[in-house]
């Protein structure tokens, strides 16, 4: 409908509550705003000329709005459906991109390891699916189901067979239970591992404290001044760190880490006390049990699955040392790392609070669950438990 000479119109609570939000809201989009405000403008009696010098819109722009709404009300005030441009590529073409997409490129004679979009794009036009064609439409395709051939995540096969057993034994201490018996008061649970190689790196100009618009500045260049392990045995239920620097690792450092925990209190009078340590080569097998249970009678070493350190919550605890400790390295010498560590050691004990630890063994029974439904064919008997692939 268009209008020779303007329309006052009568608007209702609701609509005048409505355009009154979309003329003046925050994220309302600017067309839509300008379109609601001549609406507005127009119930108030003014002319298309005045509504046109207010809004700085053309006159008949302002007129096709006012019959917009007196024809349809305001959905009418909403784009229009147009046909836009003609589809330059056809569905057959896309299909064929988002299929190449998903091969890995060593497998079509290309001497890469990922695909990248400018790289799908140059080969989209090589093998003359498409005559030409810009990396962000490739993009798009890829974004709409969800492909990022750019990407990869590492996974690995579960080889120990008594990998639900062991994984059940570490959870159930962390939840305050060993073979189904609930712990006693007089009972503990350490957490232990080492880190390796945390080096002390003297940065040839000295490092700049963070200002105002800029962050912490550290010089590139660098004198080594050595490495050393840090060993660690974390109470569970307690979050006290007990910890010691090495020159190295092995079974010589990590007893006298057990010596330093187990001749202290509450440990050296307790009933029992569970060491849960991975398989490193420090404390790996049945020997590492006997050794340990021969010197202190009251230790029992528990040992997470192969390639699960993940169920050990020191890991959690060598994180936190990473990010906010050794990172970003800058000391003098060893000594240095040491007071660093041996001070990070005093202020956790002073303040840190037990982990939330969230997984539990239904969480364990539900995730083996899912991967023997994902488990290869050609993968079974490998493991008499869950012979699936487990992400981590």
């Amino acid at each position: 409908m268009s209008l020779g000479r303007a329309v006052c119109h009568t608007l209702t609570a609701a609509e005048r509550h409505r355009l009154k939000k979309m003329a003046y809201g925050h994220k309302t989009q600017h067309r839509a705003r300008q379109r609601a405000t001549v609406v507005l403008l127009a119930a108030r009696g003014r002319g298309n000329a005045r509504i046109s010098a207010e809004t700085l819109l053309h006159v008949d722009t302002v007129r096709t709005w006012r019959g917009r709404f007196a024809d349809g009300g305001l959905p009418a005030l909403a784009d229009r459906k147009r046909s836009g441009r003609p589809a330059r590529f056809t569905p057959v073409q896309v299909a064929e991109a988002k299929a190449l997409a998903c091969q890995l490129p060593a497998e079509t004679g290309i001497p890469l390891s990922r695909w990248s979009c400018p790289e799908l794009a140059a080969e989209l036009t090589a093998r003359g699916i498409t005559d030409s064609i810009s990396a962000s439409t490739v993009r798009r395709w890829s974004r709409k189901d969800a492909l990022k051939p750019w990407q990869y995540r590492s996974w690995i096969f579960i080889r120990d067979p008594d990998f639900r057993a062991r994984a059940q034994r570490v959870l159930g201490l962390y939840a305050r239970t060993f073979e189904g018996v609930p712990l006693g008061e007089d009972e503990y649970v350490l957490s232990s591992d080492e880190k390796t190689s945390i080096q002390a790196r003297c940065r040839c100009q000295p490092s700049l404290a963070p200002g105002q618009t800029r962050a912490m500045r550290v010089n590139h260049e660098y004198g080594r001044g050595g490495a050393l392990a840090y060993l660690v045995a974390y109470d569970v239920h307690r979050a006290e760190i007990h910890g010691r620097c090495e020159p190295t690792t092995g079974i010589v450092p990590f007893m006298a880490l057990v010596e330093q925990v187990m001749t202290q209190e509450p440990y050296a009078g307790a009933r029992r006390v569970f060491w849960i340590v991975d398989n490193g080569s420090s404390h790996r097998g049945r020997r590492s049990i006997d050794r340990m249970a021969a010197r202190f009678p009251n230790a029992v070493l528990v040992h997470t699955p192969v390639h699960a350190s993940w169920l050990n919550q020191i890991e959690i605890f060598f994180s936190i040392v990473q990010r906010k400790v050794v990172s970003p390295n800058d000391f003098t010498d060893l000594a240095e790392v040491r007071e660093r560590l041996r001070g990070f050691e005093d202020h956790c004990n002073a303040t840190a609070q037990p982990f939330q630890w969230r997984f539990t063994t239904s969480d364990l029974d539900n995730l083996l669950a899912r991967l023997d439904r994902h488990t290869p064919a050609d993968r079974q008997g490998e493991s008499s438990v869950t012979p699936a692939a487990a992400e981590h």
